[in-house]
């Protein structure tokens, strides 16, 4: 196993974090940002990069560091690790309300394929990459770019999406149609693709934008009932503008004036 063998417990419905313990000297990796809690005599320090165990030597490491800037997320991630005698644990929340998934990358056959805001915390080893997606279509309109992010490794992996989850169990030749941002991760077996929806009228006054994702088994596909992007929008959309009315004493507007809304 070239990955730390951590233990976990998630806690909440709704607004979920994941407890992580670790025996003296385990390490786990996260996130800038993700710590909600930790232990007594657990060390935190930044480092370049995933810091796994493939990567060595400096220019591994700024390649490594280069290999997340490409999709968006930050050059620097964090490790815990236990400096003490017994058992501590240090706890990961998620960025918004939704849920916390664990995967068992050597379960899953040592890799799977998530959208590149996804990943919320793993055992140290697990490597944090770059998914190409081999069809430009996919790229450019697959609702989260054209590189998706790779966890690849034996050990354990958290990632976290909006609202409820639904994991699909995909047969060879089964295929089923995704909001291109719904898609959480899916196994690397699985045939993915980009459609247009048909019909102009469909596609104009339907509401649900102008690309699905088609995926097909076999393979295992995680879905979120309500990604960020969904949500941000519909919040915007409800913010009062320049001009308008603020809302008249309901939350929104108390919380518009509050922010600096009302000069």
């Amino acid at each position: 196993m070239n990955n730390h063998e951590i233990d976990y417990e998630i806690f909440g419905d709704d607004m979920q974090y994941v407890e992580i313990e670790l025996d003296p000297q385990e390490t786990a990796v996260a996130e800038a940002s993700s710590m909600m809690m930790m232990d007594d005599q657990i060390h935190m320090e930044t480092i370049f990069g995933d810091g796994s165990s493939s990567t060595g030597g400096l220019m591994g490491k700024l390649f490594g560091a280069g290999k997340r800037l490409v999709t968006g997320e930050s050059l620097f991630m964090t490790t815990f690790t236990n400096t003490g005698q017994g058992k501590r644990k240090v706890s990961f929340a998620s960025p918004y309300p939704g849920k916390v998934i664990p995967l068992d990358l050597d379960e899953l056959g040592g890799k799977m394929i998530c959208q590149k805001d996804a990943f919320l915390a793993a055992a140290k080893g697990v490597q944090i990459g770059i998914e190409f997606q081999r069809k430009i279509g996919v790229g450019f309109f697959g609702g989260e770019g054209f590189i998706m992010q790779k966890l690849e490794g034996d050990g354990m992996a958290f990632v976290h999406a909006g609202g409820t989850i639904a994991k699909k169990e995909l047969q060879p030749g089964e295929k089923i149609r995704v909001d291109t941002g719904c898609l959480v991760a899916f196994t690397p077996s699985i045939n993915y693709n980009i459609e247009m929806v048909k019909g102009v009228k469909t596609a104009l006054f339907g509401g649900e934008g102008l690309f699905f994702a088609t995926l097909e088994g076999p393979g295992t596909v995680l879905v979120q009932s309500l990604p960020f992007s969904r949500l941000a929008s519909r919040v915007f959309s409800a913010m009062p503008r320049n001009g308008g009315t603020k809302g008249e004493g309901s939350v929104l507007g108390g919380v518009f004036d509050l922010l600096g809304g009302d000069d």
